[in-house]
């Protein structure tokens, strides 16, 4: 170690430093940067460089110092500098070529650019993880208070989760797993199926911070669902409440009980473990393999890495939502209706540690429930999926609860209906509602609304993040279109997944070399910058938020005696969206009914992957190529027609 880095280590342990350039002074005005819990804070978004030719400080940087601990004698000196690293998409200004600044098009690439401001961000090289960050952004909160602030409320039994206890209980669990399981080193999968509950986010932290993949999935998963996530994910342990554990496999190191009395003792340790100083934690690691599903085939693995997971997390943070005159919103008491296993609530989850939320959180979703939860804890906040916005607009029940504290529902996972928007609007004049475009392939949002002139814009997704660049891709020709023309949207930024895990073939159709994701869904921008999505190239059916794949429920029908074909398609529904529809063939002789067939299914299958509707018909249309024609069943079962095809 020579001179300079010596000193440098000396100033990381004992100073807390800030500088701003000044060029970007409006990025970075909102509010001071604090640091994580670390063995060593470190300054995430620069380098320093220490230059011995140099008296004075780059002409385009100012250091802002302070905290010098009591026991240091160290004076910072006058030849140390440092330079902000922008490690996102380039400003419009750095972008060559004309860019439309309504738009956010730039006619010479033909892609569209976000119209956010730039958000600064760790250098890549930085050792950090996701959680480590979010620890960073909550630190910086000048009116925070871990000791009294609520992190986590049990909806039900109203048990509370201060931020300390949370940070604490996290640690200990990591003491614990590193004490009992020497073995699980970093990279190494876990496999998560719980219910939410205030223990599972502690696991998420806990694991994450030993740079162990997390992979969470659906606790109604059937014993061959579980079975295939096994087998994509390779996990070495699992954690799960034991109304599940018994459909898991056996594992190397075996199964934990979330609800068990060894769990509580794991939690509450009184061991200590320091794990920043033990633990490194590339940005380019995977933190989480979360399930997506394919277009043609089961469910698969999304690798998300730190990197991807911190860029959502900063485009959160630093483009929080403000109220109409200017002023940050106060803090918000948000109800999580989502499952935490979904990206939109693992996402989300970690969004509102980084903001300093308070979380209330529901076992199962119950309508009525979530009401009396709204009104008991003053919730302000809902992440939502487009169901809750109908029921909520079209339910007599609301108006039995005081639901005056609310102010704001981020609605994702789904496309939600410019009516259902007016109509909740109508309702609730003082609740706004924004919407959101994105997927597991994406880290969760890759659009968004950022204030309350962008959700008027009801039926669009919002703007692009800041760290997005989108296009609009011609399906038939391949070529780049502008505003207003439909085409299947493709993003590129830092969230953009790694890939499909343990399926190259899946990723190369999906990632193009160049880094662009294809979405799959017909999409235009305007020219406002504004998504909106029309309909889905996909042929994903998406039930409350949930994604069935219809090639999944046709093998199981294909599987029934006196099935011949069959045909599984998106058949609207106001509640839920979509429900899958089977138009089945019946082989010769065969009278097998609607019912038969729905049970069969149900036996096979989690509650949202159901059959909801059957149809009989003569013969399945399908291209020369053999391929379903699922348009044409789709008019077919929207004009209500008779004939058989």
């Amino acid at each position: 170690m020579d001179k300079n880095e010596s000193l440098l280590n000396h100033i990381f342990l004992d100073t807390i430093c800030i500088v701003i350039d000044s060029s970007l002074s409006n990025v970075f005005s909102r509010r001071p940067y604090g640091v994580a819990e670390l063995e060593r804070p470190v300054i995430f978004w620069c380098n320093w460089t220490l230059n011995e030719n140099e008296t004075s400080p780059h002409p385009n940087c100012f250091l802002l110092y302070f905290g010098i601990s009591s026991k240091s004698s160290l004076r910072i000196p006058k030849n140390i500098t440092r330079d902000i690293q922008q490690d996102s998409m380039p400003s419009l200004s750095e972008t060559p070529g004309a860019i439309n600044p309504n738009s956010g098009y730039n006619s010479a690439t033909k892609t569209f650019h976000s119209l956010r401001p730039p958000v600064p961000l760790p250098p890549p090289s930085q050792p950090l993880s996701v959680t480590q960050y979010a620890s960073s952004l909550l630190n910086s909160s000048t009116s925070f208070s871990p000791e009294t602030t609520s992190f986590l409320i049990d909806a039900a039994s109203s048990t509370r989760l201060s931020y300390s206890q949370f940070l604490t209980q996290s640690k200990s669990l990591s003491a614990s797993l590193r004490s009992r399981f020497p073995v699980l080193t970093s990279q190494k999968v876990a496999l998560i199926i719980s219910p939410p509950s205030l223990h599972v986010p502690v696991l998420y932290f806990s694991l994450i911070s030993l740079n162990i993949i997390i992979s969470p999935a659906n606790p109604l998963s059937t014993l061959s669902e579980l079975a295939h996530l096994v087998k994509l994910c390779n996990p070495v342990i699992a954690f799960a409440n034991t109304s599940v554990s018994k459909q898991l496999p056996a594992l190397p190191l075996g199964t934990i009980l979330i609800d068990s009395p060894e769990f509580l003792s794991m939690i509450n340790s009184s061991r200590t473990y320091d794990v920043p100083k033990q633990i490194y934690v590339s940005q380019s690691d995977t933190a989480a393999v979360l399930f997506s599903s394919g277009t043609t085939g089961r469910v698969k693995g999304v690798e998300l890495t730190h990197r991807n997971l911190i860029a959502v997390i900063a485009d959160f943070y630093h483009n929080k939502r403000e109220s109409p005159d200017g002023e940050e919103l106060q803090q918000s008491v948000a109800l999580f209706t989502l499952p935490l296993f979904h990206v939109f609530g693992f996402f989300m989850l970690i969004r509102g540690f980084a903001l300093g939320e308070t979380l209330v959180l529901m076992e199962r979703f119950d309508f009525v429930k979530m009401l009396e939860a709204v009104e008991k804890y003053r919730v302000t906040y809902m992440p939502v999926s487009p169901p809750i916005v109908v029921a909520m607009a079209k339910s007599d029940l609301v108006a039995k609860y005081d639901l005056s504290s609310l102010r704001l529902l981020g609605s994702g996972g789904a496309a939600l209906g410019k009516e259902t928007s007016e109509r909740f609007t109508a309702r609730f004049p003082n609740v706004e509602v924004s919407q959101g475009y994105g997927m597991t392939e994406t880290g969760g949002g890759a659009t968004g609304m950022n204030n309350q002139e962008e959700s008027k814009r009801y039926g669009s997704g919002g703007r692009l993040s800041a760290s997005i660049e989108g296009k609009i891709v011609d399906p038939g020709t391949g070529e780049a279109l502008g505003p207003g023309q439909q085409g299947e949207l493709w993003l590129r930024g830092l969230s953009i997944m790694k890939g499909y895990v343990g399926d190259n073939a899946a990723t190369a159709e999906t990632l193009t070399s160049d880094g662009w994701l294809k979405t799959g869904d017909l999409c235009y921008l305007d020219s406002d910058g504004f998504l909106y999505i029309v309909d889905r190239l996909k042929e994903l059916i998406k039930y409350k938020a949930y994604q069935v794949p219809p090639a999944e429920l046709e093998h199981i029908i294909h599987s029934i005696p006196g099935v011949a074909d069959v045909a599984v398609i998106p058949y609207p529904d106001e509640d839920a969206g979509q429900i899958p529809m089977a138009y089945v063939v019946r082989s010769p002789g065969s009278n097998i009914s609607e019912r038969e067939i729905q049970d069969f299914v149900a036996k096979q299958v989690s509650p949202y992957k159901k059959v909801r509707r059957v149809a009989f018909i003569n013969s399945i249309p399908k291209s020369p190529a053999g391929k379903i024609l699922r348009r044409e069943l789709v008019n077919h079962a929207l004009s209500g027609a008779s004939a058989r095809l």
